[in-house]
């Protein structure tokens, strides 16, 4: 069964990407996951803060924080806490594009259009065949516009885009209040694909403590669904790549977000509780059920599932809004 698919440019022998994890940082591991099939590798984040405090020696320059208390500094790692810092990082890069034939996808975690943004072009001169935007950022400043916020996106994109040469994809939360358009921005900005979705890590409150204890829950396949209702609806809205993470836990979940619209399914979770070998047994499920239902390959069931497909997608989606509310029963 042919699985190739393209995504960012890059060929790939099937859409099942190892997404963004610590798993990158060891060269065992990389090697089980190039053995276990990825068809490609994003490494976890490096962060602003790790650039900028490294940069400027102190995270109370950071133009971002200039506005909070000195107690703000307490939120952040120490430097010994991140796993790589930015020229282990790129040097993670290198050792990874020597290890394994499959492309090798950076990733650059901020939210200021800012000096540290010079790392995608050192990133990319380390050997990265792509990069990951992963703008991790929630609005909680009442006076900050929706138009604020998107334009805070846009213009990383657009300064990325002037640094590097390499595909650049953007990882984006669903809280925009108009994705599709926000998405065609993003695209007139220069992105080329989008990563539907990241996801936030929720804190939780301690009441004996009083305090706001930060949480860790891997994905379940329920998570998945948010992620098939954007997939279907930006399929055919968008020119460049489209890529899920989050949700995806076997070949069945990778066929339905392939189904909606996904050029490529980033798989971290599953991979992080079941091993790098779950990717092989997801590839396999993809090809034996595309050819028991008689498909030739898997561009051809690509979008098939997209509300491009279907004749009014806006009564599609609220007819099956009705339909399960009025059909609940105690």
């Amino acid at each position: 069964m042919n699985l190739s698919t393209t995504y960012l440019g890059l060929q790939l022998a099937h859409p099942l990407i190892a997404g963004a994890s610590p798993m990158v940082d060891d060269m065992g591991m990389v090697k089980r996951l190039e053995d276990a099939g990825a068809s490609a590798i994003v490494m976890h984040s490096l962060f602003e803060e790790q650039i900028t405090r490294e940069e400027l020696g102190t995270i109370m320059d950071m133009e971002l924080h200039a506005h909070n208390s000195a107690e703000a500094i307490s939120y952040f790692p120490k430097p010994d806490e991140f796993r790589l810092g930015p020229e282990k990082y790129l040097e993670q890069i290198q050792r990874v594009k020597a290890a394994v034939s499959v492309p090798v996808i950076a990733s650059l975690n901020g939210i200021t259009p800012a000096g540290w943004l010079h790392h995608g072009k050192l990133m990319q001169d380390a050997g990265a065949d792509a990069l990951e935007l992963n703008v991790y950022y929630i609005p909680t400043d009442a006076k900050e516009s929706t138009a604020d916020v998107e334009k805070r996106t846009l213009d990383i994109v657009k300064a990325v885009k002037t640094e590097v040469s390499i595909p650049v994809s953007v990882k984006l939360s669903p809280f925009f209040s108009a994705l599709a358009h926000f998405a065609v921005e993003l695209e007139a900005a220069g992105a080329d694909g989008l990563v539907l979705f990241n996801r936030f890590f929720q804190p939780d409150i301690n009441i004996e403590d009083l305090l706001a204890e930060p949480t860790l829950q891997l994905s379940s396949p329920s998570d998945l669904l948010l992620r098939l209702r954007w997939l279907a609806v930006l399929h055919g809205h968008v020119k460049g790549s489209l890529a899920v993470t989050g949700g995806v836990h076997d070949g069945i979940g990778a066929l339905k977000a392939v189904m909606a619209g996904a050029d490529a399914v980033q798989m971290v979770s599953a991979l992080l509780i079941h091993g790098p070998e779950r990717l092989a047994q997801a590839r396999t499920t993809m090809a034996e059920w595309l050819e028991e239902h008689e498909y030739e390959s898997l561009a051809q069931a690509r979008g098939s599932m997209s509300l491009l497909k279907s004749p009014n997608p806006q009564a599609f989606t609220r007819a099956n809004y009705m339909r399960i509310l009025n059909g609940w029963k105690p």
